[in-house]
């Protein structure tokens, strides 16, 4: 869920970790912080997860578009996708996020410096009008703390305002994820969580990683990028539109979830 717009922009080499080969394209206006924070987090970490993605030839080189994510617990599934989508596509993807994390001071800041947008119908119109790829986690983080048992499964079924707005801006959608991704963690259902979401919603997850540990489970990370899926040409107030393609994408993502 990495900044700005939609350039792409031949450069020499060695942005985003060194990962850089001939021919690719990589955009010149990468922020600081997100080229640190790729070279000493995501870099080990997709070593860890011998990570890589499949499908980066269905995201559109120029023009809006919109890529829907599964949110997994770990989070950084998403960020490893989108690191491949910045190296290989050339693509800066604008991301947005959950209100709770521009409450805090230090969160507010590093979202701003990464690029991260308040998670508005309006600030994804425009991110969409200026032809930007805007990236986005419907779930957020409710589906984030499914407990084990539901692993795999979008938690979308009421949530139809980013369908309304790919309908309104007419823009192509592409669902992506890992699957493996909810395996980094083992969620456990909680009443906890579930009060401390309902009253507050902040996460207060009870799950473990190696052993009784924190430590993220080692599992191989394959990050999918499906197909363009485009909406239909109604008004986003048409309900029968609105459900049908919200059917579209849901089915999209629970078919991406089950792959290997």
């Amino acid at each position: 869920m990495f900044v700005q717009g939609g350039d792409r922009r031949p450069v020499a080499a060695g942005l985003l970790g060194g990962r850089t080969t001939i021919g690719e394209v990589v955009p010149e206006s990468i922020p600081p912080v997100a080229d640190a924070i790729a070279r000493s987090v995501l870099t080990p970490l997709r070593a860890y997860h011998r990570f890589h993605t499949v499908g980066l030839e269905h995201v559109p080189r120029e023009g809006a578009a919109m890529v829907v994510m599964h949110h997994s617990l770990a989070t950084y599934d998403a960020f490893l996708i989108a690191r491949d989508i910045i190296e290989r596509c050339g693509r800066l993807p604008v991301g947005l996020g959950d209100d709770n994390l521009f409450k805090v001071p230090g969160l507010r800041r590093l979202c701003r410096d990464l690029g991260i947008r308040p998670a508005r119908p309006e600030t994804g119109a425009e991110v969409l009008a200026e032809g930007g790829l805007l990236m986005l986690s419907p779930g957020g983080t409710r589906e984030a703390l499914r407990p084990h048992t539901e692993r795999n499964r979008p938690l979308w079924h009421d949530r139809f305002g980013f369908v309304r707005l790919a309908i309104r801006m007419q823009v192509p959608v592409l669902v992506a994820g890992c699957p493996a991704g909810d395996r980094i963690y083992k969620v456990y259902d909680s009443r906890i969580t579930r009060w401390a979401y309902a009253r507050t919603r902040w996460p207060v997850p009870i799950a473990r990683g190696i052993g009784p540990t924190a430590l993220p489970r080692p599992v191989r990370l394959t990050g999918y990028v499906g197909v363009p899926l485009h909406p239909p040409a109604a008004p986003p107030d048409d309900a029968e539109a609105v459900t049908r393609f919200h059917r579209q994408l849901t089915d999209a993502m629970i078919e991406l979830l089950h792959r290997r």
